[in-house]
């Protein structure tokens, strides 16, 4: 199977897991837990995982499947994979719990420490996000299948896609001020990515806790559609590289022409 082909087949996967997340949304069906992390976690999470997983499993038996609801033992397991599923089954537990539109499915190819292949489905949007290497990125959603690509335009302001969670000063000063900033609330990370792949923001930046598999399937979607996600020293993000399984704090640029290194405040050393 190419990737073409497996791209359409885990769109599917995808999508089934999409469609019982939007039947617990919709119905109230689902219970709340906090991990030992104290993030929240659902069983909406849980069921979409065990479909995304039984599928998988059934396409690829050979390729092994990291996911953020894998037990510690399977994620020891991990550093010995050239190639692996990389999967967060419902991205913006937050916004699911606080009745907000804003979560997705998200399943990556990791192959050789970076991403091959990327889907990112919004169930209340009926909105597929998809990219393979070297075959660029597309949008599916009631007017069809359309590419998409980052705006290289001009840019009289830059646009900020930011969480609907996290305070804007957070952001706002880590930016130059030399530079004018629009801000674009959006809720998901995932679905933030996918707003600078398609053009409807110049950038995101994620400050605080995440975890490779809220960046796999965007990080195939942005370069496909012309940009990248790097850390704040604007190293591009690698997978399955390091010990832990924690992304530093990244941000998320669309146009690669804009002097990032003028408009992102660098850490101090």
């Amino acid at each position: 199977m190419d990737l073409c082909e497996l791209t359409l087949a885990v769109e599917k996967i995808a999508r089934d897991a999409g469609a019982e997340i939007k039947r617990c949304y919709l119905q109230g069906q689902f219970e709340s837990f906090t991990k030992d992390d104290q993030s929240p976690v659902t069983s909406a999470d849980y069921a979409a995982n065990d479909i995304i997983c039984k599928a998988l499993k059934a396409l690829t038996p050979n390729i092994p499947i990291l996911s953020e609801e894998s037990t510690e033992q399977e994620i020891a397991q991990r550093q010995s994979w050239p190639r692996y599923w990389l999967i967060d089954p419902l991205d913006g537990t937050q916004e699911f719990v606080a009745a907000s539109d804003d979560f997705a499915v998200a399943i990556a190819l990791i192959d050789n420490h970076q991403p091959k292949l990327g889907i990112i489905y919004a169930p209340m949007h009926d909105r597929c996000y998809m990219a393979s290497e070297g075959k660029g990125a597309f949008r599916r959603d009631s007017d069809g299948l359309s590419p998409i690509h980052i705006n290289d335009g001009p840019h009289d302001k830059i646009k900020i896609a930011v969480s609907l969670r996290q305070s804007e000063e957070t952001v706002l000063s880590r930016v130059s001020d030399k530079f004018e900033y629009e801000l674009v609330p959006m809720g998901s990370a995932t679905l933030k990515a996918c707003l600078v792949a398609q053009g409807g923001a110049d950038f995101y930046m994620r400050v605080g806790p995440t975890g490779e598999w809220d960046t796999g399937a965007a990080h195939c979607i942005l370069h496909e559609a012309g940009g990248d996600i790097s850390d704040l020293s604007l190293n591009r993000l690698t997978y399955n590289l390091r010990d832990t399984l924690a992304n530093p704090n990244f941000i998320v640029c669309g146009d690669l022409a804009l002097p990032w290194a003028d408009i992102v405040n660098q850490p101090s050393e």
